[in-house]
């Protein structure tokens, strides 16, 4: 099993709303970057872990514990004229960028960035590093561990 981190902005999908979809699953749309894709193609699979990470808001951290829930497959949003995350350049017969569904499994409290940085078992953890903007990072079991245990304890 792998784990991963993903961000998503709480005003565009909260894990509340995530919680409130049909089955707490949404599809992860909007990834415009190459490495992120490639870890939703190459790396994940159904059943491996997500920390569910709000972005760009007040607090950001991790609000929730998921799983990833399908394969990868064409992000729909790309050839849509109206969305923000539309890709003229993007063509049905090869798509450009993929997505996955994410099942919320529980809500958290908020494990803010500043506690994330404050731990000295996260030191290396890749959402923590300077100049990361990945909004989809890979997650080291032990720092799984270590994240789940601080969830649980707060």
């Amino acid at each position: 099993m792998n784990y991963w981190l993903m961000k998503s902005e709480p005003d565009e999908v909260s894990v509340d709303d995530a919680l409130a979809a049909p089955k707490s699953t949404v599809p992860w749309t909007g990834v415009r970057n190459y490495q992120a894709r490639n870890f939703m193609r190459d790396g994940m699979r159904v059943g491996d872990g997500v920390l569910f990470y709000h972005s760009s808001c007040a607090e950001p951290g991790i609000v929730g514990i998921a799983r990833v829930a399908s394969s990868a497959y064409p992000d729909p949003t790309q050839f849509d004229r109206k969305s923000p995350y539309h890709d003229p350049a993007s063509k049905k017969e090869e798509p450009r960028w993929l997505l996955v569904d994410v099942q919320v499994v529980r809500k958290t409290r908020n494990l803010t960035l500043p506690e994330l940085r404050a731990d000295p078992e996260l030191q290396d953890l890749v959402v923590l590093r300077k100049g990361n903007r990945l909004s989809i990072t890979p997650v080291e079991p032990k720092h799984w561990k270590r994240i789940v245990k601080l969830l649980d304890a707060g």
